[in-house]
C-alpha cells in the first residue's frame, strides 16, 4: 500500500525573518520528505484536518501554538488598527477578516476533527508554561489558553511526547 504524508502548516510570514524561517523549513522538508504535500492553513485547522485525513495519509500539523495565536490575535503588521476585542486593544487586526473571538469553539472543532480523523496524525505544539511568569496580562492569558489547548489535545491523543534538548520524553502512550 502506498502511504502519503501531508503537512498542515499554520505559520504566516509577516516579516523577513519569518519568511526565511519558512523557506528553510520548506527546503529541509523537500530534501528529507520529497513526497510530502504542504497545505497552508493558519485558521481553519479543523476543516483542513477533516479534508486531508485518510487512512493511508499521515498528517503533520505544525504548529498548534501558532494556530492558537492566529485565533486569539490575528494581525497584520503595518495596517491601521481595527476594532479590537476587550483586552487586545493594542493588536492590529487583519482587514476584511473577522476576528475569531470564540477560540473555545475553534478548539472544540479541532478536538472533534482529531478524534474523527481516520488516519495517523502528528501534532506539533510548544510548551511555553515552564519558564518565568510573564508580566503582561495578555501574555499570561495566552500562556493559560495554550496550556488548556495542550491539555485538551493530549486527552484525545493516544501518544504525547515532550521534546527537551532534542530528546523525547513519553508523557502518554496508550494502544
Amino acid at each position: 500500500a502506498t502511504h502519503k504524508a501531508v503537512l498542515i502548516a499554520t505559520a504566516q510570514a509577516w516579516d523577513e525573518e519569518m519568511r526565511q524561517r519558512i523557506a528553510r523549513h520548506q527546503a529541509d522538508r523537500l530534501q528529507r520528505v520529497p513526497g510530502m504535500t504542504t497545505v497552508e492553513e493558519p485558521l481553519n485547522l479543523a476543516q483542513a484536518i477533516s479534508s486531508h485525513s485518510q487512512a493511508d495519509t499521515l498528517l503533520v500539523v505544525d504548529c498548534l501554538t501558532l494556530w492558537l495565536t492566529h485565533c486569539l490575535m490575528p494581525f497584520e503588521p503595518n495596517t491601521p488598527p481595527q476594532t479590537s476585542p476587550p483586552g487586545l486593544e493594542n493588536q492590529k487586526f487583519m482587514p476584511n477578516r473577522p476576528v475569531v473571538l470564540d477560540h473555545q469553539a475553534q478548539i472544540a472543532m479541532l478536538l472533534e476533527a482529531i478524534v474523527q480523523a481516520p488516519g495517523p496524525m502528528v501534532l506539533v505544539g510548544n510548551e511555553i508554561g515552564l519558564g518565568v511568569i510573564p508580566m503582561g496580562r495578555e501574555v499570561r492569558a495566552f500562556v493559560d489558553a495554550l496550556g488548556v489547548l495542550n491539555q485538551s489535545v493530549a486527552q484525545v491523543c493516544q501518544r504525547v511526547t515532550l521534546m527537551a534538548a532534542g530528546l523525547p520524553l513519553t508523557l502518554k502512550d496508550s494502544p
